[in-house]
């Protein structure tokens, strides 16, 4: 339930708190004063696109808060939880906020989110419904749409599974037909493969070679140069055999350490000194001895060079088409060889396709079959419960039915859906967008609403769970039937939190609550409050709205029809409580 709503510079709105409640809470105002940025201040808070213009002149964003009371294991929770936000004591708070340069941000139980969760947290909270809704009756795909969610769980998973056997179809379908008109290019493809294939395993590369041959074609075409400098290394570390009188490291390193081993009893110092000059020796012996080995293995033979570096021009004529190096040479290979089966394979792989085509297309025409079944099952009821609401609409007359045809299967099934009207007992029925006025396409779509929104109700759960916003649904109707219209709002209130916005005093003189939104202009500034009206107070704002003003003959015609409203009401929810529930 929608406990309260903030809404701060948004259009004419400069600072308003809606105190909302239980049952059916009546929202008007005169023309101009801010009924709208109500509930686009709502629809905001529930994901709707921002538009920077909603911003109040002068202010540098908009802001609308509100405050939700859930049950702890509402659906919706789980969405709040992943979105990292806090639920205390059964109430959440949403926020959202609109910049003057456009940017928007959306807040989820205290936390930042993104303006998505808002959205679809409100397709699990809050109905919103208006004028606008009327759309859905003028397009027959949502005839469709309108009775598929009035059909509940059965025909949802009905729905659901020809939608899946259809999308696997389309898939089978398109590799298929990809495989059949590819076989001139398949043949090509063949014999680029399999050339490339042969090449790379006529060379037979291995891992890493490009790299350890690098390196051996650098060793062996210098040898010279290094086995002299590593020559003269191993003479300055341990002498040469050349005749000359030269001390060698090893020699020096000797010497300082029989200096030092005389006099490593008069001082601890001398004695580490001592003991680094020693380990010194032993590392320049290591040295020396490495020296003397890369010598005896260093090999000069030309002819290793000349091998070295054809093995070198044969892996390069293999990176310069299939990689940069002999490693991804390997794996383009294995990837090559892999698209070489599977092209090799593509007439074994067409005949499984049609045969999976053939399966599909089975089990497509049968899922068909028991979605159109559940439809015309669905529709039935369909029509027979809109019907006994136009009935409580003053269209008792009128006589609505659901026609689904069958027609070639898409994505949504291969049935046409169509809900007809006729508006009076003597017409032929036609499609509702054809049959009924304006006046009569607002009922007939709060009909549809009221009973899709009590299959989703429950006696238990929807006082505090379920919110229904009605955005001048009534408009186009007056007399008799906006009496009709404000009765069965209030039956669906008994059930379900309500918030009508409305220009009738027939609709707001059944609401439990009336808020007025009321406009203030100094000169220069136009400021909107809504404020909540009870006694006096009501009447005077029913009896505006009656076009009689706070006169005595004014106030006692809002009286008259208050009176009337609330007999209305207490009779209509006592007749409606065992259905609704």
């Amino acid at each position: 339930m929608l406990r309260e709503m903030r809404i701060r510079c948004l259009g004419v709105i400069d600072d308003a708190v809606l105190a909302l409640h239980p049952g059916f809470t009546a929202l008007t105002g005169e023309t101009g004063a801010g009924k709208t940025m109500v509930v686009q201040g709502l629809g905001l808070l529930l994901g709707a696109r921002a538009d920077s213009s909603l911003v109040r002149s002068g202010a540098p964003r908009a802001a609308v808060e509100g405050l939700l009371t859930l049950a702890p294991d509402h659906p919706a929770l789980t969405r709040v939880v992943d979105a990292g936000g806090d639920f205390e004591d059964g109430d959440l708070v949403l926020a959202r906020t609109v910049g003057a340069d456009g940017r928007s941000r959306a807040y989820v139980g205290g936390r930042s989110a993104p303006v998505g969760v808002l959205a679809d947290l409100g397709e699990e909270l809050v109905a919103v419904h208006g004028q606008a809704d009327q759309w859905r009756l003028r397009r027959p795909d949502q005839h469709r749409e309108l009775l598929d969610a009035f059909g509940g769980h059965e025909l949802s998973e009905r729905r659901t599974a020809y939608q899946q056997v259809y999308a696997a179809l389309g898939a089978a379908r398109a590799e298929r037909d990809r495989l059949a008109s590819a076989d001139r290019d398949r043949a090509r493809e063949i014999d680029t493969l399999t050339a490339a294939l042969e090449h790379i395993e006529r060379v037979d590369p291995q891992p890493g070679e490009d790299e350890a041959l690098r390196i051996e074609d650098e060793r062996l075409a210098h040898a010279e140069g290094l086995r002299y400098a590593v020559a003269s290394a191993h003479a300055a570390l341990v002498g040469s055999d050349d005749g000359l009188e030269t001390a060698s490291a090893v020699e020096m390193l000797n010497a300082a350490r029989g200096t030092l081993a005389a006099e490593v009893r008069h001082d601890p110092r001398v004695e580490e000194l001592h003991r680094r000059v020693s380990e010194a020796g032993y590392l320049v012996a290591d040295l020396a001895a490495d020296l003397a080995g890369y010598l005896a293995d260093l090999d000069a033979d030309p002819a290793r060079l000349a091998a070295v570096q054809a093995r070198r021009a044969e892996l390069a004529g293999l990176t310069r088409r299939y990689g940069d190096s002999v490693d991804e040479v390997l794996a383009w290979s294995r990837s090559a060889a892999e698209q070489l089966t599977e092209v090799l394979g593509a007439d074994d792989r067409l005949a499984v396709l049609e045969t999976e085509v053939s399966r599909l297309t089975s089990e497509l025409t049968q899922a068909a079959e028991r979605l159109h079944e559940q439809r015309r099952s669905v529709a039935t009821v369909f029509a027979e419960e809109v019907g006994a609401e136009l009935a409580q609409l003053a269209m008792g007359s009128a006589r609505l039915t659901v026609g689904v045809t069958a027609r070639e299967p898409g994505p949504y099934g291969a049935d046409e859906v169509e809900i007809l009207l006729a508006a009076n007992s003597g017409a032929a029925p036609r499609s509702v967008s054809k049959a009924a006025s304006g006046g009569e396409l607002s009922r007939v779509m709060l009909a549809i609403e009221v009973v899709s929104g009590r299959r989703q109700s429950t006696p238990t759960q929807a006082g505090s769970d379920l919110t229904f916003v009605f955005d001048e649904v009534d408009a186009g109707v007056g007399g008799q039937a906006a009496l009709d219209i404000g009765a069965r709002l209030a039956a669906l209130a008994a059930y379900a939190q309500v918030i009508v916005v409305t220009h009738l005093p027939q609709v707001a003189a059944y609401a439990d609550r009336h808020l007025v939104v009321r406009k203030a202009d100094d000169g220069s500034v136009t400021a909107s409050s809504v404020t909540e009206v009870t006694g006096q107070a009501r009447l005077e704002e029913l009896a505006r709205m009656m076009g009689g003003g706070a006169t005595s003959a004014g106030l006692e015609h809002a009286r008259e029809l208050r009176d009337e409203a609330t007999r209305r009401r207490a009779s209509t929810r006592s007749k409606d409580r065992s259905v609704l529930s």
